[in-house]
């Protein structure tokens, strides 16, 4: 397993030259966050990108995330011409020596929560997701980190009725479309594309989601039955619904060598089915970290992990789920189980 770490650039609060005295780092997770959506990544910002991460003693084999386009989701205006960029985008990629790509097919809105700042006894705060709260809000007028905030409440009124309208079977069709185009390229490339789960894994605001459960797992991979099209595989976003075994998960599919990228963190998750992010600590939550970890090394995992959203502690503060100090640690949890698991199978 490669270790990596989230990271948004020179912008991004946390420093690269601090990610890099995290014990085993192996490189950073980044993308160009300064060119709009659907366009083209110049090959010079990308290498521009690359330099910088590898000036720092990292490497930058994978992006998180190229976004696609809502026309590609919808089939609807200018999206052929987006796949064709996206297509330029997973080349342009390669020639930089990028090896797998993040992206999602989330309608509208990426991660959804309710806060992003709850105060825990210990007076850590995170990000939860509570589900009384999430019913009460006007999807046309929330902004969270990630999301495209470049929507009028009219347009995005617009879109999410475009959506509904749409439905699951129509989603799924739109995807199926999607990679039917962009796999032949990934191919081509040696690029292996890696969907990420709808976080959560159940429809919000009345908007269809479909990478959200093992049923749709497998009928996601056999639409392009190839292996460039796989997985992120993060536990975060399917464990957060206890109808999801994230070992089993992983077993099942890391065997079918279709993992190429897994995030790792804790949730604790609630009787109503709301869920609070945790420290990574299987303890914290309702997630088995060890047993998780275990499954990927029985599967011979190889590809790349990271730890995903973490708390903000010791007065840190900065973009909400991603700062330092708390992923460091979940990072080293991490490292601690992945040596006991490697050293006590020899």
């Amino acid at each position: 397993m490669k270790m990596t770490f989230r990271y948004y650039g020179k912008t991004d609060p946390v420093k690269i030259e601090y990610i890099r005295q995290i014990p085993n780092m192996s490189g950073v997770v980044s993308a160009i966050y300064d060119v709009e959506v659907g366009e083209v990544w110049p090959m010079e910002k990308i290498l521009e990108l690359k330099e910088h991460v590898n000036s720092n003693g990292l490497e930058l084999e994978v992006i998180e995330s190229v976004p696609v386009h809502e026309d590609i989701k919808l089939r609807r205006g200018d999206y052929a011409r987006y796949i064709e960029n996206y297509k330029q985008n997973i080349r342009n990629l390669s020639k930089a020596g990028v090896k797998c790509i993040c992206y999602n097919f989330m309608p509208v809105f990426d991660w959804t929560r309710s806060q992003l700042d709850k105060m825990a006894e210990d007076g850590s705060t995170s990000l939860v997701y509570y589900k009384d709260q999430v019913d009460k809000l006007d999807p046309t007028k929330l902004a969270l980190p990630g999301w495209d905030s470049s929507y009028a409440p009219e347009e995005m009124k617009e879109l999410i009725d475009a959506y509904k309208e749409l439905g699951e079977e129509g989603l799924w069709s739109n995807l199926e479309h999607f990679l039917k185009e962009i796999i032949p390229v990934a191919a081509e490339c040696d690029v292996n594309m890696a969907i990420h789960p709808d976080d959560p894994p159940w429809s919000i605001f009345g908007i269809p989601r479909i990478i959200t459960c093992e049923a749709n797992l497998d009928r996601f991979l056999k639409l392009v039955d190839d292996p460039h099209n796989g997985l992120t595989l993060c536990s975060g976003s399917l464990g957060c619904a206890d109808f999801n075994d994230i070992p089993k998960l992983v077993r099942k599919y890391g065997a079918m060598k279709r993992i190429h990228f897994a995030h790792i963190r804790n949730v604790k998750i609630l009787e109503d089915g709301s869920f609070e992010e945790t420290a990574h600590y299987s303890g914290c939550g309702s997630l088995d970290v060890y047993e998780i970890l275990k499954a990927y090394h029985e599967v011979g995992f190889e590809g790349y992990v990271r730890p995903d959203h973490g708390r903000m502690i010791w007065g840190e503060t900065g973009k909400p789920g991603y700062g330092l100090f708390d992923r460091a640690l979940g990072a080293v949890y991490m490292n601690g189980i992945i040596e006991t698991l490697e050293k006590s199978s020899k």
